[in-house]
Parts: C-alpha cells; structure tokens; sequence
C-alpha cells in the first residue's frame, strides 16, 4: 500500500481524513486538485507531500496542450509555482518541485512529449526512492530501540506521512521486525489529531502494542520514568540543527530533556535546508481556527470564539540527542554533522 502514486493517468492517494474510519482512495486529474489535496490535508506529512507535488507536477504536463517545448515549460512553472504554495513549512514539498523543474530545464530535452515521459520516470523514481531511504533510517534508528523500552511518539510518521515505510515510525517499524519488544505512546497530536486517528490506526496494522494519552500527559508518564526514548520525524531542519515539527514538539522536547530522556527526530536529508541558518527563519503554516473551534466539522464551543491555530512549531536544536538520517545518525554540532550528511546524499546522486 502506497500513501500516494501513479495510477492509469492519475494521481491516486489515500484520503487521510477518513482514517481510522475507512481506507478510501481518492483519484486526482488535475494538478491543481493534487494542491487542494494537499492544502487540505488529504494527503499530509513531509515525505508524502513531496511525493505528490512530484507526480502533480508529472499530471500537469499530460494536462498542458502546449506544442513547444518552450509552451510546456511555461505551464510547468506556473503549475510549480501552485503547488509551491500549497504547504509553506515541509521543505520536501519545494525540493520535489525543484528537482522535477531542474530536470525540464536542463537543455537535454529536445520535444514536450519526451519531457512528459521523463517528468513522470522522475516523479515515480522520487517516489521510490522515498521508500527506500525510509528503509535505511529505520534500520539505523532501530538500534536506538531496546527490548523492555516505553517509546513516546508525536504526531504521524509512518506509512502515511511517506510514501512508504515511514520516518519515526519506520524506525519503530524496523525495531518491530527485529523482533524487539516494547510499547508505544502517542500523542493525540490536537487539533487534527494525527496520532490519535493515523498513527495509532498504523501500529494497529503492524501489531505493535501502543497506547493513546492526550497531548497534556507526556509529562506525566515521563516524570513516572516511564518513557525511555521520544521519537519524532521533521517538517524542515536548519543548518543548525533546529527543526520545525507539529505543534508541541517543542514542548515535549523541553519535557523530554528536563527529564533526561534521549530525544531524537527522523528524517530524509530532503528534510535539511541548509541554506536557513537557524529554525528562526522557518515558515510557519498558520491554519484555519475552525480546526480548532470545531475539529474535523464537530464545535466544542461556540462558533464565535476566538482562536489561533499554528500548525507547527521549531524546536532548538539543544534539545536534540541526534537526528536519524538515512545516512545514519547526526550529532552535534550540527552545523558540521548535517553538512556530511548532505554529502553523502550528492555523493550517491
């Protein structure tokens, strides 16, 4: 099961805002569809996003009627530019678009109809790659996993958030298929509940033991000794180190070094963008209060409140025990550790 792909002409992918209630998969055609899917949150987490702004992009070069080559670059840069937009903060979703648009320009391609077949060879080959890097950071991160160990998760990061296989939750994943043996907590993840309805819907598949505690008792279990590891993936990182996440990262970050509990986030080197100094300069999605005032179309108080609702925040890279990487495990300083990283990845491009 893929979170998003190529299906007959299409960009199929899973509706995650049916989950955990049905699987339902939804069937796109145009490449301003796959933005609304993905401003919506249909299809959500870094790595997927990506994914599918590479194959939207792909679905708007079969859509374009233009004759030239020079007409379907126009259109393909005012199709980059819509999905640009989408999402500001996951990184994931700008660097797909830009290595698809650096692939049309590159002056090797001489008619629109070889550069929609190679667009489309590179929107599946993104794809696949996201499987298998997710593959190799949970076989790093697994060793971080001990039989016996408490795990706290927040937010989603499995299958659903990549195209397969997941970041934090692959390395749960792969720590499973070692044959460890542990428990897992998830955070509820509010206002969209994303541990609650995706993350806990995916351990169930998988047959690994978890529990869901609301976002307000991290605190709790971990003051009781309980939790032994925090396991997170990444929207964006800095060339510091410092990383946007879902909302309350930062705060279970803070809990999580109070109480001397080793904390790491997971993530592709997709995810770096070493051209932003620090997390101060990450974008920050402000979304719709409704989410708040009423989660998923249901009002807890009356439609006159008043809300705010940042669907991110950027947590210090002081609070990081290191980031998983499909490279293997950054350390501080990150400044050095993640330009390595970086590296290695041109290395085997």
């Amino acid at each position: 099961m893929r979170t998003v792909e190529w299906h007959d002409g299409k960009v199929r992918m899973i509706d995650q805002k049916r989950i955990p209630w049905e699987l339902l998969y939804v069937d796109l055609s145009d490449y301003r569809a796959v933005a609304t899917a993905i401003a919506d949150m249909t299809v959500r987490g870094a790595p997927a996003i990506g994914a599918a702004a590479a194959f939207g992009l792909a679905l708007a070069a079969h859509e374009s009627r233009a004759t030239t080559l020079d007409g379907l670059l126009t259109d393909l840069r005012a199709a980059a530019t819509h999905l640009k937009a989408a999402r500001p903060t996951a990184v994931n979703l700008a660097w797909a678009v830009e290595r698809m648009i650096a692939l049309a320009t590159s002056g090797e391609i001489r008619n629109p109809d070889d550069l929609r077949a190679l667009l489309l060879e590179e929107a599946q080959r993104i794809a696949d790659q996201d499987v298998e890097i997710n593959r190799r950071m949970g076989a790093h991160g697994a060793a971080l996993v001990h039989d016996g160990d408490t795990i706290l998760h927040h937010c989603n990061t499995g299958a659903l958030a990549t195209v397969d296989y997941g970041t934090a939750l692959g390395v749960i994943r792969a720590a499973h298929e070692q044959g460890k043996r542990f428990h897992v907590l998830l955070d509820e993840t509010r206002p969209r509940l994303q541990g609650a309805r995706l993350s806990a819907w995916e351990l169930e598949q998988l047959g690994v033991a978890y529990d869901i505690i609301p976002d307000t008792a991290a605190g709790y279990y971990m003051q009781r000794g309980e939790i032994k590891l925090v396991l997170v993936g990444a929207d964006r990182i800095a060339a510091n180190g410092d990383f946007a996440n879902k909302i309350g990262t930062y705060a279970v970050a803070v809990l999580a070094k109070e109480n001397q509990i080793p904390f790491y986030t997971v993530a592709p080197t997709s995810t770096l963008d070493l051209a932003l100094n620090s997390g101060a300069e990450i974008p920050i999605e402000e979304r719709d209060p409704a989410e708040v005032l009423a989660p998923f179309g249901n009002p807890i108080v009356p439609p006159h409140f008043h809300a705010r609702n940042p669907a991110f925040d950027v947590t210090p890279h002081r609070y990081l025990s290191g980031i998983v990487t499909e490279f293997g495990i950054a350390h501080a300083p990150f400044t050095e550790s993640l330009k390595r990283m970086v590296g290695f990845r041109r290395a085997t491009t």
